[in-house]
């Protein structure tokens, strides 16, 4: 009697995507502590806020580094070198490259390798943070949408970067910049506590500061940049074609600076400017828009009326 052959068992599929040095304890504490110190903050914002621990100067130097950290994520890590939605001179790119660390939502090389792994599998299997990984019935969702929104940061799966930014790992500056992640995560808190201690002249400014624009102001940004990708394939309105569950929130423009017209985004990945429709504020486009008039950036992939109008859905009209 002869025997059947034997039969190797099936093999994992490759995933190229996923880089062989996956994510240790260690990073994921640091993770955890760059995130979660922050919004601790938050519990003590309200209180402090009604007695003598916040003033004028706070509020202006937390609004400049708002403004700058935040656009440094949706101009520079996001339009510009993800998804070369214009293209800049070497101090520009240099600058929106520091602006963006100052997030402190992790190197640009790796934001932009994960954040291109996204559009490529957007709320597929290996879209590293979407909401609807676990299914769509409520309870999935539910978790889901902490996954996307936080989960997901943890997550011992790393993006490849020589697969998703090739590009910026062969830029020197991009690299010098990663590797000085460090660096400017110290510079995020210790910048506007200083200016604080500088403007007031006093202990009492550097540390208000420090809480105002160091702390409450990193969180918000975490949170704002988090909604986008938890929020914004969850709810609101598709008003243009996509493949996915990208959506517009209108609720969410301004703080987000205009990433929350998602939905257009998702449609056309590369135009520098989302909110494309009548009202729909887009803060980063206005600034590209700046750039480009101080000769600053060039080749601006600006909105194209024709392509605009062949992906609209029944639901926008």
């Amino acid at each position: 009697m002869t025997t059947a052959p034997a039969i190797d068992p099936p093999r994992p599929r490759p995933r190229p995507e996923i880089d062989p040095d996956q994510q240790g304890n260690a990073e994921r504490a640091l993770v955890a502590v760059f995130t979660g110190v922050p919004f601790l903050a938050l519990f003590a914002a309200v209180p402090l806020a009604w007695g003598r621990f916040l003033g004028w100067t706070d509020v202006a130097i937390m609004a400049v580094f708002y403004v700058l950290s935040a656009a440094g994520i949706t101009i520079g890590y996001h339009r510009y070198f993800t998804h070369g939605s214009f293209k800049a001179k070497r101090p520009l790119k240099i600058f929106m490259a520091l602006a963006g660390s100052l997030a402190i939502e992790g190197p640009v090389i790796t934001w932009v390798a994960d954040h291109r792994r996204h559009h490529k599998h957007s709320d597929k299997e290996f879209d590293p943070h979407s909401p609807w990984r676990f299914g769509d019935d409520w309870k999935a969702l539910s978790k889901g949408l902490v996954w996307a929104h936080y989960g997901w940061l943890f997550d011992a799966n790393r993006t490849s970067k020589p697969r998703f930014a090739k590009d910026l790992l062969d830029d020197r500056d991009m690299v010098r910049i990663h590797k000085a992640f460090p660096g400017l995560v110290a510079v995020s808190f210790l910048l506007p506590a200083a200016l604080g201690g500088l403007l007031t002249m006093s202990w009492a400014g550097f540390l208000t500061a420090l809480f105002w624009a160091g702390f409450v102001r990193i969180t918000l940004v975490h949170h704002v940049t988090w909604s986008i990708n938890s929020i914004c394939h969850t709810f609101g309105r598709e008003e243009f074609e996509v493949r996915d569950k990208s959506r517009n929130v209108w609720w969410l423009a301004i703080p987000s600076l205009g990433e929350s017209w998602h939905n257009l985004h998702h449609s056309d990945p590369t135009c520098a400017r989302h909110g494309v429709l009548k009202g729909q504020i887009d803060i980063s486009a206005r600034i590209i828009w700046a750039f480009e008039k101080a000769g600053w950036a060039y080749d601006v992939r600006w909105p194209n009326r024709d392509r605009l109008s062949a992906k609209r859905t029944k639901q926008a009209d």
